[in-house]
């Protein structure tokens, strides 16, 4: 037993540890199997594990294995669906939509840490009021704020407390956040909002706790602490993150209903009733380079392996596999992400940004010089779709039949640039409107497929005479800067937090400036329909006005909307039970692993 005082922390050794420290375990029958252990990528590196702090996709990856929000999804359900988390049920609503009333589940507990001093720490209510006052302190910054700005009763007094003192006092009474016991918390809000419950199944929305905070301070992100079934062990940053199972997460029985499908029947006819998790450690290795990940998939060094698209020739044929990979026995699974790409322009930018009708038409010519169906063809070999709408597809709120303003039509785009004064010079390049020199400054990254984006960039911007640099970075760089709007152009993503359009709209809504909106896109026409969005529930009418800010979107020319890829994920045979799922980034406590690659 000492000789794991001097080995790497295995849940193994955790559960010969714990007793010591007066902490119990789950009883054998329940326990995950460390000898069970899923090696997975990460296509870039995370932004630690800070609920508060941490908002891109991998963060939000990990802070799902490892803590658990009021609400989350059935994991087998299509379309998403919303079930309690940690809540008993869905929350209690008043008849008027503005309090929501949830009961915790009793014996809840927090993964063993040192912040606890040896006890065995269960959730509370209190835990969420606390964690949620966190994204307004303005210490921290939090660029989720706008996912509680001006929606909680006495929310704003409390702010502004904190804004004169420059500290939050979390010991001041909020209204509208009220833990009455100690397994209920009451949330008031000041008008309905019908997607509130989604904001309280994301990963942001994880409950942290007083003592941890208390004793990380500014370096909460690298010792998260949650409720779920796993914990963090080892973390490198930028190069490897490790997590173990949570000797003190309850577990569940597999009992998901699956849908027609033969392939999900058969999912729910072997695991239906087994014990979960069942994955003892979960390896996550940031590779950033597709070939790379490929490779290691192929050696075996990685139980899955997803957007390996510009490699598709060497596993793809047809809607199968060649065959040599299915002699492996390897499986391919294919589903459109709810995702969107897209470039943004910033609006507070001399050179791009503004709604002046000259920079309207740079911005739209811009569009519609992009060769979306070669960066499809060529670039993702035929794994996406085009995207038509600020929402896609498989998300409340888009609709099949739209039909984009800016489709690609180079002719046109010379046209528009010609009639607002952008002119040609000698050599061929033009100018701005006063005569000065016009060079469009595109953000990048420095991988092999980043290149490819901007060679294309580069030569269709080429067709309407106007060049472009191209100034690259790592992607946290390259993201802190978009969040400060500092970047003039940028190709970025966004993974559905939700299922609902108003998850995608929100990121070009004014007051989200510096938080979400990248762009610093503020337009009042667009601000006073998203408003109005928010007070309707799921409705043709709250369809007509997303469709109102999209029009209004690609007026302005705002953004260029790119794909919806093609999520392909190849998976080794061993690996049992993984449907990736539209919201939830992490499925690993879902699954399992059985017969040896």
């Amino acid at each position: 037993m000492l000789k794991c005082l001097s080995l790497p922390l295995t849940a193994r050794c955790l559960a010969l540890l714990l007793p010591l420290l007066g902490i119990a375990v789950l009883p054998a029958s329940a326990a995950p199997d460390p000898a069970k252990v899923l090696r997975v990528v990460f296509e870039a590196g995370d932004e630690g594990f800070d609920p508060v702090r941490s908002v891109n996709y991998y963060s939000g990856a990990v802070l799902d294995a490892i803590g658990e929000s009021l609400l989350t999804y059935d994991y087998m359900a299509r379309p998403a669906k919303l079930v309690a988390g940690v809540a008993e049920n869905m929350p209690e609503i008043s008849k008027d939509g503005t309090t929501l009333t949830f009961r915790l589940r009793k014996g809840v507990y927090f993964a063993p840490d040192q912040a606890f001093k040896g006890q065995k720490r269960e959730l509370t209510a209190q835990d969420f009021v606390f964690s949620f006052k966190r994204f307004f302190d303005p210490a921290l910054r939090s660029q989720w704020r706008f996912l509680f700005d001006g929606k909680i009763v006495g929310m704003d007094d409390f702010v502004k407390a904190a804004e004169q003192t420059g500290r939050l006092d979390y010991d001041r009474p909020v209204a509208g956040l009220e833990a009455p016991d100690r397994y209920t918390l009451r949330i008031r809000l000041t008008q309905a909002d019908y997607n509130f419950p989604y904001v309280l199944a994301m990963a942001a929305t994880v409950p942290v706790a007083r003592e941890v905070v208390e004793r990380y301070g500014d370096d909460l992100g690298a010792h998260p602490v949650g409720t779920n079934a796993y914990m963090l062990t080892e973390y490198r940053r930028g190069s490897r993150i490790v997590l173990e199972a949570n000797p003190h997460y309850r577990g569940f029985k597999w009992d998901f209903t699956p849908s027609d499908d033969a392939e999900e029947r058969a999912i729910a006819a072997k695991l239906k009733g087994r014990d979960m998790p069942q994955i003892g450690r979960v390896e996550i290795n940031i590779i950033e380079e597709e070939q790379s990940r490929y490779l290691a998939f192929m050696r075996g060094e990685l139980d899955m392996v997803a957007r390996v698209d510009a490699l598709a020739e060497s596993w793809r044929e047809g809607s199968g596999l060649k065959p040599e990979l299915k002699a492996r026995g390897i499986v391919r699974l294919d589903e459109i992400e709810p995702e969107l790409t897209y470039t943004f322009f910033n609006f507070r930018d001399p050179l791009v940004g503004g709604f002046a009708r000259e920079k309207i038409a740079l911005r739209r010519a811009m569009i519609m010089a992009h060769d979306i169906d070669a960066e499809i063809r060529i670039i993702r070999k035929n794994q996406a779709v085009a995207a038509t709408m600020p929402i896609p597809r498989g998300v409340v709120g888009y609709n099949p039949a739209w039909r984009p303003l800016n489709r690609y039509n180079p002719k046109a785009a010379n046209t528009l640039l010609d009639t607002f004064g952008y002119k040609r010079g000698a050599d061929g390049w033009r100018t701005l409107p006063n005569g000065d020199p016009l060079t469009i400054s595109l953000t990048s990254e420095p991988q092999q497929v980043q290149r490819e984006h901007d060679e294309l960039w580069r030569k269709s911007l080429e067709k309407i005479g106007i060049r472009l640099e191209v100034k690259t970075g790592t992607f946290a760089e390259n993201l802190k800067a978009a969040k400060r709007c500092q970047l003039q152009m940028w190709n970025s993503a966004w993974h559905a937090d939700y299922p609902d359009g108003e998850n995608f709209l929100q990121l070009l809504y004014g007051p989200n400036s510096e938080q979400s909106n990248n762009g610093c896109y503020d337009s009042p026409v667009f601000n006073r329909l998203y408003e109005m969005a928010l007070r309707l529930p799921p409705s043709p009418e709250r369809n007509r006005l997303y469709e109102m800010m999209t029009r209004q979107v690609e007026i302005d020319g705002a953004w260029r909307f790119g794909v919806s890829r093609i999520r392909t994920t190849l998976l080794h045979p061993n690996v049992v039970g993984y449907r990736k799922h539209p919201v939830i980034h992490a499925e690993w406590k879902f699954i399992d692993l059985e017969q040896a690659r």
